[in-house]
């Protein structure tokens, strides 16, 4: 029988790091501190109402330059850790199993996760900055924006600390929806036509996402007795809790944005 430490020793030997993977271990540092995350969101809360406060009288900013830069640096970032991270995860499918990759604890001492996983948590702080373009913008800022913003820093947060089995599929899917979006977000930016399907795309692979994160979720706790996969109770509750609340947030917006407008085009036209 394959064991999860046979599989994370032969992957180590197929799957080398590049040498800026080899970076000291930032993971003592974040773990010691994960609460101020709770701290962050708050913050990110308080400056969005200040924000929306201080803009209501102004005229909004023409950010085109600064938000074209912004989102292509996240595109790259997301790109690169979409390819290694999948590249990852796909190594230990083919080379263990499906049980493998959902009770990932067992690899997050190899170099590349080690790496990604760091940077991953970092970037939930950066994203934050999304969200002020969009207020000094003066765009549209919508309940699913910032309350998936807030959340996912501090779960990630939370994930980071506790060593959370599924936390491999929930980092690589989102390295693989944020590199389309980023894409999608710097073409808009730039005032660049792209596909008329493509932000359909994004939403759809979004809710996919939270019903895969659920599914995940649901595996852990069911093989929580298998090597890696040591999930409690509070891990499975809380990342089935926010996957549903996402997955029911992004449904909604799609019918909102997508499928309602049509209905009433038709309903018109009849």
């Amino acid at each position: 029988m394959v064991t999860a430490m046979n599989v994370s020793d032969e992957i180590d030997q197929l799957f080398q790091p590049y040498n800026f993977e080899l970076f000291q271990d930032m993971r003592p540092f974040l773990e010691e501190y994960w609460a101020t995350s709770f701290l962050i969101a708050l913050v990110y809360l308080l400056l969005i109402f200040v924000g929306q406060n201080y803009m209501k009288a102004r005229k909004g900013f023409n950010l085109q330059g600064p938000l074209i830069l912004w989102s292509f640096c996240l595109a790259i970032f997301s790109i690169l850790g979409a390819v290694r991270t999948w590249g990852y995860m796909g190594t230990v499918l083919l080379r263990g199993s499906l049980k493998h990759t959902v009770c990932f604890s067992v690899f997050i001492q190899n170099s590349v996760i080690k790496f990604w996983s760091c940077l991953f948590l970092l970037s939930k702080v950066i994203e934050l900055g999304d969200t002020a373009f969009i207020i000094l913008r003066k765009r549209p800022l919508i309940f699913v924006h910032w309350y998936h913003h807030s959340t996912v820093l501090v779960y990630t947060s939370f994930g980071y600390k506790n060593k959370v089995a599924a936390g491999g599929w929930f980092m690589t899917m989102n390295y693989g929806v944020h590199a389309i979006m980023y894409i999608y977000y710097t073409l808009r930016a730039a005032k660049v036509k792209s596909p008329t399907w493509l932000p359909k795309l994004i939403t759809s692979l979004q809710i996919l996402q939270m019903f895969m994160g659920a599914i995940v979720g649901i595996l852990s706790y069911i093989w929580r007795q298998e090597q890696g996969c040591h999930t409690t109770t509070e891990h499975f509750f809380w990342s089935l809790v926010l996957y549903t609340t996402y997955f029911i947030l992004f449904a909604h917006y799609f019918h909102h944005t997508y499928i309602a407008p049509k209905a009433k085009a038709k309903t018109k036209s009849q």
